[in-house]
This record gives structure tokens, C-alpha cells and sequence, in this order.
């Protein structure tokens, strides 16, 4: 008994350690390789670079990293999950129960902003984290200074290149590479602390309040370049589904935070030692002999931390396509193994042409941080306004008082970031602005007009039940076999089962309606996949439904209803899918402004993916019938 006491205890710890290692390679890829840009870019904007101002960056910067990213995000955010998921739009779908009517528009409205704008930080992050590893070369020899784009684009395009294979063993590494990235990070800035412990007083809140006093205004635009040090922490809770909170916390707390601080005190320290390592102070901290393997390890993280957000986007981008915000899209597996391991080949191939626009344009990481903070602490907003109506729950009194005090400091130090990095809208920012307000008007319309294709199905059709009891008493001719008939409307006739007795003039020996929906959960259990009403003696209706991370598969879901319902005969070879192929046709008469958003639509709905593959139908078995809709 203590033996196998034992080997479950070791079997418990090398799971936790796992999940902390995994969480050191994906979580924390975007914020770790934050210190190769941020102490830099903060000093290009100081008017003077003394001790006193260096100490008050530091102290301000290492304030920030406690209350933004230690408090709200690893101790707070955490906590709003939807059973166990989080990211912006599973925190929408949490914050949308029980709201209805403008309120609910509202908040759908402001988690689409945030998912959209983090599509902005998937573009820029892997150029901005790429071009800043790179340009370490032009330390060791200003020989290299014309090589960084080129050899950047190289980088970024085998990268993007090797996305359908999945990451696989490759994706093993990760957490030993971050973990050696952050261990190099500890060393040299404590190597450099220790020959200038001066620069520990930033620690004492004393000098950011100082700094802050001297140029108030002066401060509140250099938040535009501290809130970089911040990149990053949308990741944290965004990936929580994968790794549990208690491994991001234990990762952040053990790891990542001292060794971040570390490093940026130790840049601190080497400028108050050496003014002229101002042009590239990370780079600078590491002796002349491991500059050039800095270099190289730089330029592997960097690589992780761009394949976090690249899969990031591929989530988001399910999920929107699952909750109806994005039209449907060719998804594949990467893996047998892992159902999280997807690859989008319209969304990579779009991703690393706006990352090569972003590399080919700015030419620098200097250049892309104006844009860069943009996105980020938009999606921090918007995560904050729906924190605020989900985080106060069902508590009262003084209890409720405190958290929405808590979420309202929150909101105000978001507010203030996001305010300094939309003063610089033209040097940059424009870019996740132009990005994420085209998405939304398509998620918007793409939404919008569904649910207007909806609302005309539901009113054109008759109650599924009665129509069916007719059938039974007056029966067209009947065929060997059962038809599933795939309908978007709950209990109403479908359009294929029209067409098929208008035009064939028969109907099944059995007919299974089968509507699918998408839950506001992450994952529905498969035990509670799918429910059953007869409609008449010979047909039933079946709803299956599916959570906003899981893809549909009908098949399935006709199996298992097969093995719980013996009576229905599911056998895939005795089985035909009827589907109703929609083409929206927009009035002609319409004005240009009411129009565009009806044309728009029709052209997403023409392009997205066709509905036997996004459904796991057998395509041989199918037998689609058309139809055209007036919008």
C-alpha cells in the first residue's frame, strides 16, 4: 500500500510538473521575450535618461507587471472561467447568460471587439518578436544591419510554412527551451545587479510616484512603451482551458516573475553603469563571448512565442465559427491525439501576409510598438468591461461593493493604457484599428444575417409535428432505408423535405430531423450530446449539440442515438443526408447603403467551406438540395 501510495504521488507530481513546463512553453512564449524590446523603446521616448529617470522606469514598469498582470490577471481574471475555459470570447459567452435585448447586444458586441483586436496582436507578434531577436546581429557586427529584414522574413516564413504539420515532438521542446530562455534571463540580470545593486532601489514605489510627479504628461505617453512589459497576459487566460489555473499561476509566480524582473533590473542596472548601452540594452547585458548564442536562443523563443499566438488565432477562429460569428471554414487535425492541435490554411495564409506587410513596412521592432500596444491593451479593455459584468456574480453587499471597486481600479489603469496608445493612432496603431474594425463588420453581418435567414425560415415554415402525423395518414411512397434530414430550425419542415416530395415524390421508411447547435460552453459532455422527440410514428427530431472548442461530427451523433435507439435504423449504408443549400439573392431595388451589408453576406456565404465537410458527412452518401433566399 505505500508503495503504490508512493507511485501515485510521483505520478501526481510529474503530472504538475508537466503542466508547469507546458505552460513555460505556450503561455508565457509573447510576455517572455517581452524584455528585448520594451526597456529599449521606453528610452527612445524619455526626454532624459538619468539615474533618477531610469530608476523611476524601472520602478514603474515593475509596479505594473505586479498589479496588471501578477493581480488582475493571474489572481483575478483567473477566476471568471467558463468551466475551466477562458479567452475573450468564452468570458462573452459567460457574461451573455440571462442578458437579452441591448444589453446583450452590447456585451457581444464588446467581446467581438476584443477577439478581433487580438487578431491584430497575432500579426504584429510574431513580426515585432522576430525583427527585435534578430537585430541582435547588428550587435555583433553593424556588417548584419542590412540582413535583419531578410533574415526575419526567412524566419517568419518557415514558420508559417511548417503550420499543417502541426507542432508535434517539436512542441515537447517548448517548455525546456522557454525554461532555459528564463533561466538566461535570470542569470544575466543578476549578474549585472550584483555589479550595480544601486538600481534596486526602484523596487520602492517612492520613485515611480517621483517619476510620475517630475512629467506627468511625459509619463502618461511613455505608458505607450511600458504596457509592452505587459504583452502577453491575455495569453495567460486564454490558455487556461489547456493547462489549469494553478499551473499559470505556479508557472508565473515561480518562474516567469523573477525572472523577468531580474532582467529588466539588470538592463536598469547596465544603463546606470554604462549610459551608451542605450541602443540595445538586453543584448548588451550578456558578455562579448554568449552574445551570439543570445542571439540564437532570442531567436528560437521568439519562434515560440509567435507559434503560441499563430495557434491562438486558429482557436479564436473556431470558436467563432462555432458560436456563429464567422462563416464556416476547412479545419484539420494535426494531430490524432490532441483535439486542440488545429491547423486553418485560409487563416495562416492570411496571417503571414499581413506579418510580412507588417516586417516588409516598419522594418524595425521600434517602428511596429506603437502598433503593437495598441492591440494589446484594447483586448485588455474590453476584457475588463466584461469582467465587470461577470465577476461580481450573484454576491451582494459589501461583498459585491468590493469587487466592482476591484474590477473599476482595473478598468481605470486599462483605460489609461489604452488612452496613451491611441495618441499614437497615425504612427502605427492605425494598423489593429484598420484589422479589427474590418473583422467586425463581417463577424457582425455574418451574424446579423443569419439570424435574418433564421427568423424568414421560422416564419415561411410550418410545426414539424403535424406536417409529419399528415404524412403517416396519407403516405407518399415509401423507400427502403432511413433520410436525415440536417435542418437549422428546431420542429419546423425543413426545405429538403419539400423538395424531396415535391420533386421525387417519396419519403424514407424512416426520417430522422436533426438540428445542431452550439453551446455557450467550451465542451458538452458526450453523455449529453443529443435529445430525442418522436414525431410520428416513423420520424423523430434530434438536437445535438456541441461546445464552442469541440467540432461537430454527425456521424457520431447518429451512432450514438442508434445504440441509445435501437427502433431507428442508423446503419451508415442505409442512411441519406438531405440537405438544403441556401443562395442569398439580394433585392435589386435597394439603395447602395442598405445593399453592401446584404451583398457582403451572400459573398461570405457563397465562400465558407460546404457544410458535408464541416459536419463530417459522408459526401458520397449526401443529396443536397438548392434553394434561393431573398434578403
Amino acid at each position: 500500500m505505500k508503495a503504490e501510495h508512493q507511485e501515485l504521488s510521483s505520478s501526481h507530481s510529474s503530472s504538475h510538473a508537466g503542466l508547469w513546463l507546458g505552460a513555460l512553453g505556450v503561455v508565457y512564449g509573447d510576455i517572455g521575450t517581452s524584455p528585448l524590446y520594451t526597456v529599449r523603446a521606453a528610452l527612445s521616448r524619455m526626454p532624459s535618461q538619468g539615474a533618477a529617470d531610469i530608476l523611476g522606469l524601472l520602478s514603474l514598469l515593475f509596479w505594473m507587471l505586479m498589479i496588471v498582470v501578477s493581480l488582475k490577471y493571474v489572481t483575478i481574471i483567473l477566476k471568471a472561467d467558463n468551466r475551466g475555459e477562458g479567452g475573450t470570447l468564452a468570458l462573452m459567452e459567460l457574461a451573455l447568460r440571462g442578458k437579452s435585448g441591448k444589453t446583450r447586444w452590447r456585451l457581444m458586441f464588446l467581446g467581438l471587439i476584443g477577439a478581433c483586436l487580438f487578431y491584430g496582436d497575432s500579426m504584429i507578434t510574431p513580426a515585432i518578436s522576430v525583427l527585435s531577436a534578430i537585430e541582435g546581429i547588428s550587435i555583433v557586427s553593424h556588417r548584419f544591419d542590412d540582413w535583419v529584414v531578410p533574415i526575419a522574413v526567412a524566419v517568419l516564413g518557415v514558420l508559417f510554412a511548417v503550420q499543417s504539420r502541426g507542432t508535434g515532438a517539436m512542441g515537447k521542446l517548448f517548455g525546456p527551451i522557454m525554461l532555459a530562455w528564463f533561466a538566461t534571463l535570470g542569470v544575466l540580470g543578476a549578474w549585472r545587479i550584483v555589479l550595480e545593486p544601486s538600481v534596486l532601489q526602484a523596487l520602492d514605489p517612492r520613485w515611480a510616484w517621483a517619476f510620475i510627479g517630475a512629467a506627468p504628461w511625459e509619463t502618461f505617453l511613455l505608458l505607450g512603451a511600458i504596457v509592452l512589459a505587459l504583452t502577453g497576459a491575455e495569453t495567460l487566460y486564454a490558455d487556461m482551458g489547456h493547462f489549469g489555473r494553478k499551473a499559470i499561476r505556479r508557472a508565473w509566480f515561480g518562474a516567469v516573475l523573477p525572472a523577468l524582473v531580474l532582467c529588466y533590473f539588470g538592463q536598469g542596472a547596465l544603463l546606470l553603469a554604462d549610459p551608451s548601452a542605450v541602443k540595445n540594452p538586453f543584448f548588451l547585458m550578456a558578455p562579448a563571448w554568449g552574445l551570439a548564442p543570445l542571439v540564437g536562443l532570442a531567436t528560437v523563443a521568439t519562434i515560440i512565442a509567435s507559434q503560441s499566438v499563430i495557434s491562438g488565432a486558429f482557436s479564436v477562429t473556431r470558436q467563432a465559427v462555432q458560436l456563429g460569428f464567422w462563416p464556416r471554414m476547412v479545419i484539420l487535425h494535426t494531430s490524432a491525439q490532441e483535439e486542440g492541435q488545429i491547423y486553418l490554411p485560409r487563416v495562416n495564409l492570411l496571417l503571414f501576409m499581413a506579418v510580412l506587410i507588417l516586417v516588409l513596412s516598419f522594418g524595425s521592432s521600434d517602428g511596429l510598438a506603437h502598433a503593437y500596444g495598441f492591440a494589446v491593451t484594447g483586448t485588455m479593455l474590453m476584457t475588463s468591461l466584461l469582467a465587470f459584468a461577470v465577476l461580481p456574480g450573484e454576491t451582494t453587499g459589501p461583498r459585491r461593493l468590493a469587487w466592482l471597486g476591484l474590477v473599476s481600479g482595473f478598468l481605470l489603469m486599462d483605460v489609461l493604457l489604452f488612452s496613451s496608445n491611441a495618441l499614437k493612432l497615425f504612427d502605427g496603431g492605425w494598423v489593429p484599428l484598420l484589422v479589427g474594425g474590418a473583422l467586425l463588420m463581417l463577424m457582425v453581418t455574418w451574424k446579423q444575417g443569419r439570424e435574418a435567414m433564421h427568423a424568414k425560415l421560422a416564419g415561411d415554415h410550418q410545426p414539424l409535428k403535424s406536417f409529419m402525423e399528415s404524412l403517416e395518414d396519407y403516405p407518399p411512397t415509401r423507400v427502403p432505408g432511413t433520410a436525415v434530414f440536417m435542418s437549422m430550425i428546431v420542429n419546423t419542415v425543413p426545405p429538403a423535405l419539400l423538395h424531396n416530395l415535391k420533386h421525387n415524390k417519396v419519403l424514407h421508411e424512416q426520417a430522422v430531423f436533426l438540428t445542431v447547435e452550439s453551446a455557450d460552453v467550451p465542451y458538452v459532455p458526450f453523455s449529453e450530446r443529443f435529445q430525442l422527440e418522436r414525431m410520428s410514428r416513423t420520424s423523430w427530431q434530434a438536437v445535438a449539440r456541441w461546445g464552442f472548442k469541440q467540432e461537430p461530427n454527425v456521424p457520431q451523433a447518429l451512432e450514438q442515438i442508434a445504440t441509445a435507439h435501437p427502433e431507428i435504423n442508423l446503419d451508415p449504408m442505409q442512411t441519406s443526408y438531405f440537405l438544403s443549400r441556401q443562395t442569398v439573392i439580394v433585392v435589386r431595388k435597394l439603395p447602395f447603403h442598405q445593399a453592401w451589408r446584404r451583398r457582403l453576406f451572400a459573398f461570405m456565404a457563397r465562400n465558407a467551406s460546404r457544410s458535408t465537410r464541416f459536419y463530417r458527412i459522408p459526401p458520397n452518401r449526401v443529396v443536397e438540395m438548392g434553394m434561393q433566399m431573398e434578403l
